[in-house]
């Protein structure tokens, strides 16, 4: 069960996209960068985020 402290609300953008924000202890963790290029992917009802190689 996620903990208390990292739920988040999704956010309109504009017309066509949204958003939310990450907790930084999960961006350290994960040593994600500013502006580095993410997949993002559907399972089920589940959003699967994976590092995007060339």
């Amino acid at each position: 069960m996620a903990s208390e402290k990292y739920i988040r609300k999704v956010v309109k953008n504009g017309r066509n996209s949204y958003y939310l924000n990450l907790p930084r202890e999960i961006v350290r963790a994960l040593k994600l960068k500013e502006r580095q290029k993410l997949i993002i992917g559907r399972q089920g009802k589940r959003i699967i985020i994976s590092d995007w190689t060339k």
